[in-house]
Order: structure tokens, then C-alpha cells, then sequence
């Protein structure tokens, strides 16, 4: 991880993206949205959140 990562918790996604709760659980678990555990608790670096947006972005303009 690079200095200055954020890590988001999955409200915070949540909100950024206006999704459900299940609807990023399905990102995570499809591996689109990348994510790792600490303990009991999923973190989402902040990049990985910006590369599924310019992947959809890339996808839906193709």
C-alpha cells in the first residue's frame, strides 16, 4: 500500500457510489471491487474504488 491510501469502509462506499448495502458486497465478492480484511473488518483503498468507476466508464463508452 502507498503512503497516502485511503482506506473506505463499506458505508462509505456505500454512499459514494449510492449503492446498497448487497450491491457492494456483490462488487466485493466478484472480485470487481477489490478490498482487504483487517480482523473482522473490510477496508477498500480509495484507488480501487477510482479504477471500477473508470472500468465501467471505459466499458460503457466502448
Amino acid at each position: 500500500m502507498t503512503a497516502g491510501t485511503e482506506l473506505l469502509t463499506v458505508p462509505q462506499v456505500m454512499a459514494r457510489l449510492q449503492l446498497s448495502r448487497s450491491a457492494v458486497y456483490d462488487l466485493l465478492r466478484s472480485g470487481q471491487l477489490p478490498s482487504i480484511t483487517l480482523g473482522r473488518a473490510r477496508r477498500i483503498p480509495t484507488h480501487a474504488l477510482t479504477d471500477l468507476i473508470r472500468t465501467r466508464l471505459e466499458q460503457e463508452a466502448a
